[in-house]
């Protein structure tokens, strides 16, 4: 079974996927800590407008890193050729 974390919290966009033994086989973090410095401090409408900004491209980075290692691995165990986006 595979986790599919997602935090959104204050300033941080995040998604992981977890394996059933709870190791991280991705985890994608985006912090706004430079948009929100020019205002001294966290806004919260503009922190939930850039994670709904944000989310979709953060999920997908999430898949493809997990795919990537996959793949390798996969590659690894079974000595074959093959390239992540051919699948």
């Amino acid at each position: 079974m595979i986790t599919l974390g997602i935090d959104t919290s204050c300033d941080d966009t995040s998604v992981a996927l977890l394996n059933g033994d709870n190791k991280i086989l991705s985890n994608i973090v985006s912090s706004q800590v430079d948009l929100h410095r020019f205002f001294g401090g966290v806004v919260p409408e503009i922190a939930s407008r850039k994670h709904v900004e944000l989310i979709d491209t953060i999920y997908a980075n999430a898949l493809e890193e997990y795919f990537k290692n996959f793949i390798e691995e996969l590659k690894k165990k079974q000595k074959i050729e093959l390239n992540w986006k051919e699948i």
